[in-house]
């Protein structure tokens, strides 16, 4: 029974990426922390609303069907 499974040896870029692959990985790098500070930045500015709604009394038992 063969193993079909890449050992180290036959990965090519084992050791270094290069080409077009080093420039997708890089790719992706940069845009997920693009992301991330684009959500940050937004989670910041609109975040801040103060929509509570005060109760004054409190729930002793709630229900049950």
């Amino acid at each position: 029974m063969k193993n079909n499974e890449p050992t180290l040896e036959s990965i090519e870029d084992y050791n270094t990426l290069k080409g077009s692959k080093k420039k997708v990985v890089w790719t992706v790098i940069i845009s997920v922390l693009l992301i991330g500070v684009a959500f940050t930045m937004a989670k910041n500015y609109y975040g801040k609303a103060n929509d509570s709604i005060p109760v004054e009394e409190s729930i002793g038992k709630v229900p049950v069907k």
